[in-house]
């Protein structure tokens, strides 16, 4: 018996996931994870040597609405000196009634656009209302995306960037300017582009701190994407212990998160300075901002229900506008 699936090209899946869809939906999913309405086990990773590269698989189930699907994933830091992302993926899909494959599609760009969609769910329920400043430190593509689902979120009057990669930064300036109505400038240091900011979002590479307690203004919220292995933490130590601590996965940051794993090594905290999760935030059954000047972090690790949950929505609107190729196995 053959078995029939739908091939959905970057392009595609760009064609039918919009920003504020994805802000919606990872909203949803969040919740739903934290309700334990969530099959999703701890990502198994592979490091391939010995270029310090990684692959891992992120399956996942979630019942409502039914979705079944998988996200192979790897992270290869040299790529750009191949012209290749740093980060590239494949995400199937499964019929959830019979296992049957339905779709194979890139996974690159539904990465890129659900990790900032889930950072700006996290804004929107932490940051200070009026948040208007925003500084982002890095400046590849999680850096132009979050700059767009941040702008769905919030009125952003002010963006700094900054970059260790001058020429990278300048190119990002230019080209984002287009893209948002606040001011848009590059800083001159991470220091310059923190101090002030309501909002500060790490998405560099760097398995070292790129910003220093001291610089974050009493009642920012930090959100960090980079650094999601156990040996490595883009956040200052100092900053992480005396803010309040948010993750997508308790499981996961408990493996994953440098920032939790070294933090508790070094007994700077103990692993209950995880506040929560951000699922169990957006539902209410945790706190979340206790006070106007509190420091807020959101730690995103990334899950796989996020990917799955994309994908579905993707694989559905394309079945519904005839979107991609239909293969046979």
């Amino acid at each position: 018996m053959s078995i029939t699936f739908r091939l959905l090209t970057e392009h595609d899946v760009t064609q039918v996931l919009s920003m504020d869809d994805l802000i919606d939906s990872m909203a949803t999913a969040l919740t739903r994870f934290s309700a334990g309405e969530v099959v999703q086990p701890v990502r198994p990773v592979v490091i391939v040597e010995p270029v310090k590269a990684f692959m891992a698989v992120m399956p996942a189930y979630t019942p409502h609405p039914a979705a079944l699907g998988t996200k192979l994933v790897t992270v290869f830091h040299d790529n750009a000196a191949k012209k290749l992302p740093s980060h590239l993926a494949t995400i199937l899909l499964m019929d959830p009634a019979t296992g049957a494959l339905v779709a194979v599609m890139d996974g690159r760009y539904i990465t890129e656009a659900r990790t900032a969609a889930v950072s700006a769910v996290s804004s929107r329920l932490l940051a200070t209302a009026g948040a208007s400043t925003l500084a982002i430190i890095g400046s590849g593509v999680q850096a132009r995306s979050h700059l767009e689902a941040l702008g769905r979120v919030h009125a952003l009057k002010d963006v700094r960037v900054w970059s260790p990669n001058a020429q990278r930064l300048r190119q990002f300036v230019e080209e984002a300017r287009g893209r948002t109505a606040a001011t848009l400038s590059a800083a001159a240091s991470a220091a310059d582009a923190v101090r002030g900011a309501d909002i500060v979002v790490l998405v560099t590479a760097s398995p070292r701190p790129v910003i220093e307690a001291g610089w974050v203004t009493p009642g920012a919220h930090v959100i960090s994407v980079g650094a999601t292995r156990p040996d490595q933490r883009e956040i200052d130590p100092r900053l992480t212990e005396r803010a309040r601590f948010f993750v997508d996965s308790r499981e996961a940051a408990l493996v994953e998160c440098g920032d939790i794993v070294m933090g508790v090594a070094e007994q700077r905290f103990g692993l209950d300075h995880i506040a929560g999760e951000l699922g169990a935030a957006v539902a209410g059954t945790i706190p979340g901002r206790q006070s106007a000047d509190q420091i807020t972090i959101f730690k995103s690790l990334g899950m796989a229900v996020e990917d799955v949950v994309a994908a579905d929505l993707a694989y559905r609107r394309a079945c519904e506008r005839g979107i991609g190729q239909e293969l046979m196995l």
